[in-house]
């Protein structure tokens, strides 16, 4: 199995359209057995879904997301664990263990941030990020 992370520096980053990396992690028996930082090559839910799909993704834990997003991952096949922030090893362990604290139904349902405005960070304002 694979789980791939959003990712900049070591955290969870909160807006999947715009991620630049994803840490992707091998799981066997339940635990890590390995761990890459990738660079996307792209960007836009289209070219990431299908990034994530060409590289044997299962999973993915991210912090904000559109509605394109999740119709994209899951026609892709695969499951969805979103509104996560914090350390990304540590998202996957408590994945793995039953505990990660996510929410289904975050849903970023805009896409004009500003550099300081990034989704899930619920510093966008306006109420437009699911929480």
């Amino acid at each position: 199995m694979k789980i791939a992370v959003t990712y900049e520096n070591g955290m969870v980053f909160q807006h999947f359209g715009h991620t630049e990396q994803f840490k992707i992690y091998e799981i066997e028996d339940n635990s890590i057995r390995a761990s890459e930082i990738t660079d996307t090559n792209g960007s836009g839910h289209g070219a990431l879904a299908g990034f994530l799909a060409q590289n044997g993704v299962d999973a993915l834990i991210c912090g904000g997301i559109g509605g394109g997003a999740k119709t994209a991952l899951a026609q892709a096949g695969i499951t969805l664990y979103c509104g996560v922030s914090g350390d990304c090893d540590k998202a996957v362990n408590d994945l793995l263990a039953g505990s990660l604290v996510f929410n289904p139904d975050f849903m970023c349902t805009h896409h004009s941030h500003g550099e300081s405005r990034e989704c899930g960070s619920h510093s966008c304002g306006g109420g437009k990020c699911g929480s």
